[in-house]
């Protein structure tokens, strides 16, 4: 292998915050060491393809695979990281701009201790305010509770009704967590590897949920540090608020019954579904918007998970619409 690291990003539309992302990787925020910039195209339209090949003209670290279909952003990172010839593999979402010296610090970190395993950093909304979207804890059948019945929505960061979020942490220490997110995650290739990359059943959210998971299970320790920094706009390629809660209820579902009992699995995507109805409830009697009993009548859907096969007709359209 002969760079550092393999700096891999999954592209869909968006071409305006795709560039800012290459500008930043390839720019100020250019690392100290040595890297390539490998942008996997989930059949985009003819903008950002059009940016692509232009960027990719112009920059040598830059090359780009065009695939003729939308393969999700799971497979989409995996055949990125088939292609890398870094000892490092490195994710970064496309609306994501890389501060200085944040690729340089996470190499570092994980340098450091390398029974890590998977490590990410700090994230920022464009206006500076920290996105809680970098780690999570771990879900499990009471932050699902607390869903169902609305307390992470009434006590949003409490440690206790809210466990999911971490609480009122800023993300501003190095700490263990036991969910690294996707927009942001390192580690070696030969970990990646390992692990098997991605589980390509998780067309798009759960997929880093899943594969923290099998980390713990090998025995690595994922941890976040504050020294490495990006600014996340997050969901520029998502179209509607339903259209993405589906993708997020798909992939709570598949993890549960990937990696709970059949009964706890259950349990657990009738939590879901109970948190569905309730917000479904409240938009009727605030008279707001249409976003959840959509999802309340295709619970069924939903709730098994991601299909074998992804196809493109009826709702499928719209989730393959909004991955990237």
């Amino acid at each position: 292998m002969s760079v550092d690291v393999s700096i891999l990003v999954v592209t869909y539309n968006a071409p305006e915050w795709i560039a800012q992302c290459l500008d930043s990787l390839t720019g100020d925020a250019r690392p100290r060491a040595s890297f390539e910039v490998i942008a996997y195209d989930n059949a985009s339209g003819e903008e950002t393809r059009q940016l692509l090949r232009e960027r990719a003209a112009s920059t040598p670290e830059l090359r780009v695979h065009f695939s003729p279909d939308n393969l999700g952003f799971a497979a989409g990172v995996n055949r990125a990281a088939e292609m890398a010839e870094g000892r490092h593999v490195l994710l970064v979402n496309p609306d994501a701009v890389i501060t200085p010296g944040a690729v340089d610090a996470l190499l570092a970190f994980l340098a450091e201790d390398p029974t890590r395993g998977i490590v990410g950093g700090r994230v920022l909304y464009p206006d500076g305010s920290v996105s809680l979207t970098s780690c999570f804890a771990e879900p499990s059948l009471w932050s699902w509770f607390c869903y169902a019945t609305g307390l992470s929505t009434a006590f949003k960061r409490s440690p206790v009704f809210d466990p999911e979020s971490l609480g009122r942490w800023d993300r501003d220490s190095v700490r263990d967590v036991d969910i690294i997110s996707g927009a942001f995650l390192l580690a070696s290739t030969a970990t990646w590897r390992s692990l098997g990359g991605f589980d390509e059943k998780f067309f798009m959210y759960g997929e880093d949920a899943d594969l923290n998971r099998r980390a713990a299970d090998a025995g690595f320790h994922p941890a976040v540090t504050p020294a490495a920094v990006v600014v996340h706009a997050g969901g520029k390629s998502s179209s509607t608020k339903t259209a993405k809660q589906r993708l997020l209820l798909r992939g709570k579902a598949e993890y549960a019954r990937k990696h709970w009992s059949p009964a706890r699995a259950r349990v657990g995507v009738g939590l879901l579904a109970a948190g569905v109805a309730l917000r479904s409830v409240g938009e009727v009697v605030l008279r707001r918007g249409g976003t959840w009993r959509p999802l309340w009548d295709e619970r069924a859907d939903w709730g098994q998970g991601w299909p074998a096969r992804v196809d493109l007709t009826g709702d499928r359209r719209e989730e393959r619409s909004v991955a990237g």
